[in-house]
C-alpha cells in the first residue's frame, strides 16, 4: 500500500470519547516543505472534528526562516509566518493559536535579547517564549537535536 500521509490518516477516524471537554492542544507545527505541507487549512481541517479544540500552541520547527538577515535573527521569521497563519486560522473562525513559541540561540548571551524582542513583534501578540533544543548524544547512531548541541550544553 503506497498512500500519503493524509491518505493514511483518512483511513480511518476515530470519534471522541468526550466531545465537550475543552482542549488546548500545546505543540503543533506548521510547514511548507518538499515532504508536504501542513498550514493553517491543514490544521483547521484536523481541529474541526469532533473534538473541541479552541486553543494551540506553535512549537518551532525551523520553518519559514528568514534569509536575508544575520544568521542568529533568521528564526524571527518563522514567528511572523507563524503569526499570518494565525490570523488565517481567526478569520476562519478555527481554533485560536494562543501561543508562539520560537526558536532563539540561547548561546549568544546578551545578544539574545535583539532576538527576543523581533520575535516579540514578530509575534504580533502571539509570542510566549522559546525553545532551545539540547538533546545530544555521543553515539552517531541517536540523532541529536536540531539546534547542533554539544556534550555538556
Amino acid at each position: 500500500m503506497d498512500l500519503n500521509r493524509f491518505e493514511w490518516l483518512a483511513l480511518r477516524r476515530e470519534e471522541a470519547v468526550d466531545p465537550e471537554r475543552v482542549i488546548v492542544d500545546a505543540h503543533h507545527h506548521l510547514w511548507d516543505w518538499r515532504i508536504g505541507t501542513y498550514l493553517a487549512p491543514q490544521l483547521l481541517e484536523d481541529l474541526t472534528g469532533s473534538h473541541n479544540v479552541v486553543k494551540t500552541v506553535f512549537a518551532e520547527c525551523m520553518s519559514h526562516y528568514d534569509t536575508d538577515c544575520a544568521e542568529h535573527m533568521k528564526p524571527v521569521g518563522e514567528t511572523g509566518f507563524v503569526a499570518g497563519q494565525a490570523e488565517w486560522l481567526d478569520a476562519a473562525e478555527g481554533p485560536t493559536v494562543a501561543g508562539i513559541v520560537s526558536h532563539a540561540d540561547l548561546m549568544l548571551g546578551d545578544a539574545v535579547e535583539e532576538v527576543l524582542a523581533a520575535h516579540d513583534g514578530a509575534g504580533r501578540g502571539r509570542f510566549r517564549g522559546i525553545r532551545h533544543a539540547t538533546a545530544w548524544d555521543a553515539s552517531d547512531e541517536i540523532h541529536n537535536s536540531h539546534c547542533n548541541p554539544f556534550e555538556h550544553m
